[in-house]
């Protein structure tokens, strides 16, 4: 096998020619997307560059108008969102801390119940429940969460409700996970604690991210695909993309200068 078929292995997702149509408005225009195994990889862009409505289409949340998703190879662009998340593709905040009442152990617990196929079988007795807690435990150990373990949900810090929210992404085993704007809405002090979580859960994972906030981005993403007007406008390491002209343009009206990630 030469090396070109070696790093084509390498491509976990991709996207060909994905399009997506809203009565004649063009939300996704022939998005050519490839995502490298083992990669944080962050979609950006002005609002109104289609971003969501990519991550919709990849989760099939909304069907494509034309196009189509490889993932490992295969083709998934027929897939029901559930035959999505069955191969591995975990969209994160689409689950949310959707229990505010129970306790973040009991959280992360229904997503280990997910993945192991007994889902939301909450009639089973806490003596079957309780063989999870170990493994929960160790996942609320990965996001900095332990000492919460026993915090009713809805009481946590929006921040850490975060946290909470990769927990039980992680839960299901993700080969892909996709993170839908981690930080939004986050203090200063919860984008740093945020990022420094999703950098660390991204080792020897594949991250897929639709972020806002340049800070974030310039420090963990490997590669970054830049849209606007739903297609794409650039895309490479952060060095690269934030002094693209066209990309200056795009956010700012400006070609001077780069994209300043420390205050954006």
């Amino acid at each position: 096998m030469g090396s070109g078929a070696a790093f084509m292995d390498d491509i976990i997702l991709e996207t060909r020619g994905l399009t997506k149509e809203f009565r004649g408005f063009v939300a996704v225009n022939n998005v050519n997307l490839k995502v490298r195994r083992g990669q944080i990889h962050a979609l950006i862009g002005p609002n109104g560059a289609g971003k969501t409505t990519c991550f919709n289409l990849l989760t099939h949340f909304l069907p494509s108008t034309s196009g189509s998703i490889l993932f490992n190879g295969q083709d998934i662009t027929r897939d029901k969102p559930a035959q999505i998340a069955r191969r591995g593709i975990v969209r994160s905040f689409q689950i949310s801390a959707v229990f505010p009442h129970l306790s973040v152990l009991e959280n992360v617990r229904i997503g280990l119940q997910r993945a192991t196929g007994m889902s939301f079988h909450f009639w089973r007795s806490e003596k079957i429940l309780n063989r999870l807690n170990p493994q929960a435990l160790a996942l609320l150990e990965q996001v900095d969460l332990q000492r919460f373990a026993n915090e009713i949900t809805a009481n946590l810090p929006y921040g850490r409700k975060r946290a909470l929210e990769i927990a039980t992404t992680l839960a299901m085993e993700p080969e892909l996970m996709l993170l839908d704007e981690p930080t939004q809405g986050m203090g200063h002090e919860d984008v740093e604690r945020v990022t420094a979580l999703i950098k660390q859960v991204g080792a020897g994972r594949t991250i897929l991210m639709v972020e806002h906030n340049m800070g974030v981005v310039s420090s963990i993403a490997d590669t970054i695909t830049v849209l606007a007007r739903g297609a794409v406008l650039a895309e490479g390491p952060y060095s690269t993309v934030s002094r693209d002209p066209a990309v200056m343009q795009a956010y700012m009206g400006t070609t001077d200068g780069a994209l300043q990630g420390a205050h954006a």
